[in-house]
């Protein structure tokens, strides 16, 4: 039997780091994988989790755990997909060092991921997201963060995790505003400021203070901001605009929602699918492609580059015979003379 503990220590201090040098929030998203599917397989064989053995993670225990996910956990078949795919990353390193388990690691990798439907992505109109640009008050210290935080995330079309890990020393002001952002899979992009966002972000540096955090959003004890701390203060803002913009009430408003409603705004710009892609650091253009199916300027540029067929004149004929004899009847009521 083999313990699988220290193979799963190396995966995360060696495989991941330093072979394939992923960054940090894939480190992240996988760790929290192998939490909960430790947790489900300590459970289930009534072990604790570091006392578990490879042997006993077989592709059988894996699918109910994949089944665990969508029914006790209401997970969407997509989440589903990403803690499979964290697995199978797992099952490639273990060929080579369990060659053994050949047999047992093939079943796993050959589980299929799940079908997920393709929804059109939630955006905001032009007149919500004015009202949520506008809901912080620009009075205070930490209203003057907000506003430049979300004026950030919307103009640059921002990940989270992008936006609270941006730096000092990614951002330049001059001569052109700009900021260098580290996006997933370690690429860089750099990307230009409205004068708008400069403006609050020049308002915000301006009260930030000299603090040792490195990061240019920072919290009120000075410290970095979390990815649910700004999701708390964009939740906040969006029961604030709700009041002057009643349809924000009725939409789930989160973090990449800000970069969908970006997107969409550069490519109803541009036309260009190309910039749409490099402004959010897509790595594939079939990502980008989502945006089409959400933008319907797209589809009436092509309506009105078609000719319509003509529709034959004519006038209706009953074909169903119940039809057919109650006109009959209406003509021959019409014709008979008046009493």
């Amino acid at each position: 039997m083999t313990p699988i503990a220290p193979h799963i220590t190396a995966f995360f201090q060696q495989r991941l780091p330093l072979e394939r040098g992923v960054s940090s929030h894939t480190s992240d998203s996988y760790a929290y994988a192998f939490k909960l599917l430790l947790e489900y397989a300590s459970g289930r064989l009534h072990v604790p989790p570091s006392a578990l053995y490879l042997e006993q993670i077989d592709a059988h225990l894996i699918v109910d755990f994949l089944n665990h996910l969508e029914t006790a956990r209401a997970n969407h078949p997509s989440s589903r997909n990403v803690r499979l795919a964290a697995i199978k990353s797992f099952m490639h390193f273990m060929e080579f060092r369990e060659p053994a388990a050949i047999d047992q690691i093939r079943r796993i990798l050959a589980i299929p991921p799940k079908k997920a439907e393709t929804r059109l992505v939630r955006h905001l109109t032009v007149e919500e997201i004015h009202a949520l640009l506008n809901a912080p008050a620009p009075s205070g210290w930490d209203g003057l963060r907000d506003r430049a935080m979300l004026h950030l995330c919307f103009a640059a079309g921002l990940r989270v995790s992008e936006l609270v890990g941006l730096q000092l020393k990614d951002l330049t002001l001059q001569p052109q505003a700009s900021i260098l952002v580290h996006g997933k899979g370690r690429r860089e992009r750099c990307l230009p400021l409205w004068k708008v966002t400069t403006t609050a972000l020049r308002a915000w540096l301006g009260v930030r203070g000299t603090l040792p955090a490195p990061e240019v959003f920072v919290g009120a004890r000075g410290q970095s901001l979390t990815r649910s701390g700004f999701e708390y203060i964009l939740a906040k803002h969006v029961e604030a605009a709700a009041k002057s913009c009643p349809s924000l009430a009725a939409k789930r408003v989160s973090p990449h929602v800000l970069r969908h409603t970006c997107a969409l705004t550069v490519l109803q710009a541009t036309k260009d699918l190309r910039k749409v892609s490099l402004w959010l650091g897509h790595a594939h253009m079939q990502t980008t492609e989502m945006y089409t199916r959400a933008d319907p300027s797209v589809k009436l540029e092509a309506l009105e580059s078609m000719i319509a067929p003509k529709l034959r004149s004519g006038r209706f004929k009953a074909t169903d015979k119940l039809i057919a004899s109650l006109m009959s009847r209406s003509i021959m009521r019409s014709h008979s003379p008046s009493r």
